[in-house]
């Protein structure tokens, strides 16, 4: 079985993160979360796998080039315009054969079992089979209605709550029959949610759900990302990072110079080449990057910092993502799920709290910002 990874997204919600790099390859526990991903396929003997990329697709190209180095064979296309989730699976077509592909949006966390999805797919001689999954509030996704046998009746995409009939939702992770993608028109902006699959329906060609309760988790929002880390390090996903366990499931990476007086608290990760001065504080569920300095007395709480970050003394960051090159002078407060994008310099004494969201490269004098 071959895959098809979807990452042509601008991932606009979680800018200005993704300003300079695509979603999937955001840091996920100090790997780009795109490997994980490939990991997970190859686990069950998907190797063969095709990543249909388009803003910013270069940044896959020439970070994993052919997957050699993972045990994959990666085919990359890169679209010169958005196509859509299905456009873009229409585009690559020629490389299928004649067997059942998977295709994965490219910004879900899961640890879905792709024997037992297959095995599903093949007992019910589905041309389609989704994977869904059970959410709280389902406004914010596609609604799935299945009747007794677990065949889809409908789609409904981004309900209001008097549309709710069902709470399992389009989870992302397609089985499809390469046969299916002749009623897609090709070269054209077309969706599997609102094109290809309620124009199958129609046709009365077998659609399946495949209800998941494993873990699962769209990376799309800061939120998200965030809570997606917390879940990483708390083992609730399986995911390979880098370090040795140095206490209780505190992770320190090759090359780091950690005082004595420093403080860490389990679950967290440092990168490679990290330096935590004196009394500094790394608490619960932050995951610290390669080539961080923290000076003496800072406080890091549930936090994400990308590589190359500067942390001034006495500075508290609780629940917030720093990204790479940003620099904190002394006593910047960060809270409350703020979000600095690449190489933003914040001067001394700055509070900066309340989901505030900073552009790559922004210049905070001392003593400017105070919520």
């Amino acid at each position: 079985m071959k895959a098809v990874i979807l990452v042509g997204g601008q991932g606009t919600r979680l800018r200005p993160l993704t300003n300079e790099i695509p979603k999937p390859m955001l840091p996920m526990a100090n790997i780009p979360f795109f490997e994980h991903t490939l990991r997970l396929l190859k686990s069950y003997g998907i190797t063969d796998i095709i990543l249909s990329s388009g803003y910013l697709g270069d940044h896959f190209r020439d970070y994993f080039k052919d997957g050699s180095h993972l045990g994959v064979k990666l085919t990359h296309v890169i679209e010169d315009e958005p196509l859509g989730t299905c456009g873009a699976v229409k585009n690559v077509e020629g490389l299928f054969g004649k067997d059942t592909v998977a295709v994965l949006n490219g910004d879900i966390l899961s640890s879905v079992n792709f024997e037992h999805l297959l095995l599903f797919h093949k007992e019910r001689g589905a041309k389609v089979t989704l994977t869904l999954y059970s959410v709280e509030d389902p406004t914010a996704y596609g609604l799935v209605p299945l009747n007794g046998d677990g065949r889809v009746t409908e789609f409904v995409e981004k309900p209001s709550f008097d549309q709710v009939t069902t709470h399992w939702i389009n989870a992302g992770i397609y089985l499809i029959e390469p046969e299916v993608l002749k009623y897609a028109p090709k070269g054209q902006n077309y969706s599997f949610e609102r094109g290809l699959f309620p124009a199958l329906l129609d046709k009365n060609i077998p659609i399946y759900g495949f209800p998941y309760s494993g873990y699962w988790k769209d990376i799309g929002s800061p939120q998200n990302y965030l809570k997606a880390h917390h879940d990483i390090l708390e083992g609730r996903v399986t995911f390979d990072y880098h370090g040795q366990e140095v206490k209780p499931r505190v992770y320190i990476a090759d090359g780091c110079n950690i005082s004595d007086k420093a403080n860490l608290f389990g679950p967290s990760i440092v990168g490679k080449n990290c330096s935590i001065d004196d009394n500094a504080f790394v608490f619960s569920c932050t995951t610290i990057g390669n080539n961080v300095k923290i000076a003496k007395s800072a406080k890091i709480y549930d936090s994400i910092i990308f590589d190359d970050v500067e942390i001034g003394e006495n500075c508290i960051i609780k629940s917030s993502i720093l990204a790479r090159g940003v620099r904190l002078g002394d006593e910047v407060h960060i809270d409350n799920l703020s979000v600095l994008g690449d190489e933003v310099k914040v001067g001394h004494r700055n509070y900066l709290a309340k989901g505030i969201k900073l552009s790559p490269q922004s210049i905070i004098k001392e003593d400017q910002i105070r919520f």
